[in-house]
């Protein structure tokens, strides 16, 4: 008998249905010679500080850095009754060898080792690795599968990447909460992340608009334009000097120019592309993209690699013939599938690019959710305009003198549209108005020669501003978290950036979570908090070069160039350095954090004793693992005409009720004094008018 042991309960019953195992059981299915089970993500996790030594339970700078030898692993508290499944599983004389089918990665790895680990199990194991959840995928992975310990540098490295995170995260965020007494969370990927949202904050405050004119010249639906003259009176003087003159076009020079389709997308393109065409956010895409992966729609979704391998090159021109006839934008598609140039084995790594699979034939999509049918047809859109041709136009730049002065005028002529008559189909089917790229194109020209004068010219002048940098979106942040730190390695190091594709979607929704920013519309705003933060962090903390050396190491160690011991001591001397370089901080910093308005102390909380601060739309409690909150918008305050302002938190913080005078009644068109209760239900704050003298209202 064999136990296969799944990430999540959907892809063990998915996979239970192919191989066989139909009868259900309590966290199980059997049959055909197989047990199919399934954990709930991660099922064991890294231990708290004070399982080392009680001492740690109180946070101490002297008790720092906190440096395990011998790190310790723990079944997630609501979690125990499935381990305990899979450990009885485990253990059962019939079972003789386990199949590892969790997600074909790094955490997918981790996963399944750990539970293999905290069970205690010495059984064989072999490794399911696929790209997809399709039956004929899933057959094919049975019939090859490979040794468990092939797969034991990614395991390495998975682990390596865990203790890691939580050697810098828990002796950071002890170190600097102790040092400026308030929560204040800080870790690998999540603080340089933060610094590149403050430092664009901070590029746009300081920036000084500087004024500047363009000067147009006209005649006769013709106009070139001299640009970006930041004296005023020399654009007059060319104005004047130039109006009624004769110009001379000096130069018509056309070059015929073609823009290649895009590659196919990885996790990151997706996500940033999903965010630009669609508003979705980086964690709301892997969300979708994750759950049609299940539904067995698209291909396995955590992957680096825009390409796919040379012997899928059927399959591929499959797809894009059903995708053409699936969608209504596909019928814009109508040239040679050209499936050679997304094909190149060498740049894939464990997982190939992104598509849709022939399930989507059948499948019934209306019955998907909306941000599931959004991402399939963004999918779909990628896979044709990827294999479709180029988009090839004439470029036309015309010079033109005149008193002197040279003037430019550029235009474009579309020969062939290819695959750009796609994306144009695909953005008007979805209604998407986003035509930036399209409006930065020139325009046709009329139709000049070299030598040809222009008589008795009209002369302009325009104003203009030069622009701020602009706020990150996930589009941009995504992309500047992609290649963060590539400046600080040589051209031959493999590149990651901050944090990989799976996780960069996560690192963002926490920072928010913290509030340390916040989402305005499509951007992405540094709080008062998240700026403080930063300024008062050192730069090893806050420099990309951290955590994209960290990339590069693991990569190393997946790869098997690198010894995972040698990096964990790497990471244990930095953070023991990192602690005693800032156990006292500078006056100045700890002025500024004392400055921050945002932090200004309303009380306790009732809850966890964490201190109660302010935000735009309620009083929250610091301590983010506590989710007590008072919403500023109360219904019942606002219909007596009342707010819930700062004084009445802090009250009832202390006493839990405040009297409350002049409150308005509708039904008696009167105001009236009451107590104003705070009564907390275990998961909501509810506020409650209490009468203790009995008066009438």
């Amino acid at each position: 008998m064999k136990l296969v042991i799944a990430e999540k309960p959907s892809v063990g019953m998915s996979i239970a249905k192919v191989i066989g195992a139909t009868e259900r059981y309590d966290g199980y299915l059997e049959g055909n010679g197989y047990i199919v089970s399934w954990c709930f993500g991660h099922l064991v996790s890294l231990c708290q500080a004070d399982a080392y030594d009680l001492k740690y339970k109180n946070w101490n700078k002297e008790d720092l850095p906190i440096l395990p030898q011998n790190f310790k692993w723990e079944v997630t508290s609501d979690k125990v009754s499935q381990f305990k499944v899979l450990r009885k599983l485990m253990f059962r004389n019939d079972v003789d060898e386990l199949i590892c089918a969790t997600d074909a990665g790094r955490e997918g790895e981790l996963i399944f080792r750990l539970v293999y680990n905290e069970a205690g199990c010495t059984k064989p194991f072999k490794r399911l690795w696929i790209s997809s959840m399709e039956d004929q995928a899933i057959c094919e992975g049975f019939d090859n599968l490979r040794p468990g310990h092939d797969f034991d540098n990614l395991y390495d490295a998975a682990i390596s990447r865990s203790e890691a995170d939580w050697l810098v995260g828990i002796n950071a965020t002890r170190l600097f909460t102790t040092l400026y007494g308030r929560k204040l969370t800080v870790g690998r990927v999540q603080t340089p992340t933060l610094a590149m949202l403050v430092d664009r904050s901070d590029a746009i405050k300081n920036f000084v608009k500087q004024k500047y004119f363009n000067v147009h010249l006209s005649s006769e639906g013709f106009e070139a334009v001299k640009e970006k003259i930041f004296d005023e009176n020399e654009a007059d003087v060319i104005v004047d000097k130039c109006s009624g003159q004769t110009a001379v076009i000096t130069s018509v020079t056309n070059n015929r120019k073609s823009i290649n389709p895009p590659k196919l997308y990885d996790l990151t393109t997706l996500q940033r592309e999903a965010n630009r065409y669609l508003g979705m956010t980086a964690q709301q895409t892997l969300n979708a993209t994750q759950s049609l992966y299940e539904k067995k729609l698209v291909t396995y979704p955590r992957t680096d690699s825009r390409f796919l391998t040379e012997d899928m090159e059927d399959t591929a021109r499959s797809m894009v013939e059903i995708v053409r006839k699936l969608f209504t934008f596909g019928k814009a598609s109508t040239g040679e599938i050209n499936v050679k140039r997304v094909l190149n084995s060498k740049k894939v790594t464990d997982h190939h690019a992104i598509i849709p699979t022939a399930e989507v034939a059948k499948a019934k999509i209306s019955e998907l959710t909306n941000a599931e049918q959004d991402i399939l047809m963004l999918i779909s859109k990628q896979l044709l305009c990827a294999t479709d041709s180029a988009h090839i136009y004439m470029d036309t730049e015309v010079l033109v003198t005149c008193a002197g002065e040279e003037f430019k005028a550029k235009g474009k002529t579309v020969i062939e549209n290819g695959w750009k008559s796609i994306e144009r189909a695909y953005r008007s089917y979805i209604g998407n108005s986003d035509k930036s790229d399209d409006e930065k194109e020139p325009a046709e020209l009329p139709e000049v020669t070299n030598g040809q004068t222009l008589e008795s010219v009209a002369m302009s002048k325009s104003e203009h501003f030069t622009s701020p940098p602009k706020p990150y979106t996930e589009d941009s942040l995504l992309s500047s978290m992609e290649t963060a730190g590539n400046e600080d390695f040589d051209e031959d190091t493999e590149k990651k950036g901050i944090g990989t594709p799976a996780t960069r979607a996560s690192m963002i929704e926490k920072i928010i979570s913290c509030r340390y920013a916040e989402r305005k519309g499509k951007q992405l705003i540094p709080t008062d908090a998240g700026i403080t933060l930063i300024s008062i962090l050192p730069e090893v903390l806050k420099s990309p070069k951290l955590t994209a050396d960290w990339e590069n190491s693991l990569m190393q160690i997946e790869r098997g160039e690198k010894n995972a011991e040698d990096f964990m001591n790497s990471i244990s001397v930095f953070t023991g350095n990192m602690i005693r370089s800032n156990m006292n901080p500078s006056s100045e910093a700890a002025g500024k954090f004392a400055d921050a308005s945002v932090r200004e102390t309303i009380g306790k909380c009732p809850r966890c004793g964490s201190p109660v601060y302010e935000g735009q739309k309620s009083f929250y409690c610091s301590n983010n693992d506590c989710k007590f909150f008072i919403v500023k918008d109360n219904k019942l305050l606002s219909s007596m005409k009342k707010k819930v302002t700062k004084t009445l938190v802090a009250g009832l913080l202390d006493k839990g009720r405040v009297h409350v005078k002049g409150l308005y009644s509708q039904k008696k068109d009167k105001t009236f004094d009451a107590d104003i209760v705070m009564e907390d239900t275990g998961k909501f704050i509810n506020l409650k008018l209490d009468f203790p003298d009995n008066n009438n209202h």
